[in-house]
């Protein structure tokens, strides 16, 4: 399977310093769907803006499969990191690193789900550099679910800026 350009630009962006748990608290404080504000980066760093409207559509492309396959799987991941009853986590350690895998294919299925079902090319070009248009992207995502925690959303904007103002893609 030829992965998309959106999954190498999550990939290279998850790693950098600091971004997964920035990522990782955005999602548990503020619901936020990472895949999500991932894919309004993505599209800032295509220089394309997005809209209310937009980031609406995006949104609910993603959901069903987000609640029904990535969300259950994520608190079965969890679930194994602790004991349950008599079942250490050293014996269940295979198991969870295979729902682990299994989880992360399941987003990108909605990764490339996302970026079939809404292109690139589908969103107006933006008027801005890169970091003011990911900015607007993301406030427009912010719209939608509530506030955001501000640290690492801050973080997370600032690590997209650095790079798209050194003209590198995430």
């Amino acid at each position: 399977m030829r992965e998309s350009e959106f999954w190498r630009f999550s990939l290279a962006f998850y790693a950098r310093p600091g971004i997964a748990d920035a990522c990782l608290e955005l999602q548990d404080k503020a619901t936020v769907d990472v895949n999500v504000m991932f894919y309004l980066l993505f599209l800032a760093s295509r220089g394309r803006q997005t809209d209310d409207i937009d980031v609406a559509r995006i949104a609910e492309i993603a959901q069903a499969w987000r609640d029904t396959v990535v969300v259950p799987l994520r608190a079965v991941r969890r679930a194994l990191k602790s004991p349950i009853g008599p079942y250490v986590p050293a014996l269940t350690s295979a198991l969870r690193s295979d729902v682990k895998r299994t989880e992360l294919a399941a987003e990108r299925i909605q990764q490339e789900t996302m970026e079939r079902s809404a292109p690139p090319d589908s969103f107006r070009p933006a008027t801005t550099d890169r970091a003011s248009t990911a900015r607007a992207n993301v406030a427009a995502y912010c719209r939608l679910l509530g506030e955001f925690p501000a640290g690492p959303l801050e973080l997370v904007l600032s690590g997209f800026a650095q790079h798209s103002s050194a003209g590198d893609r995430p």
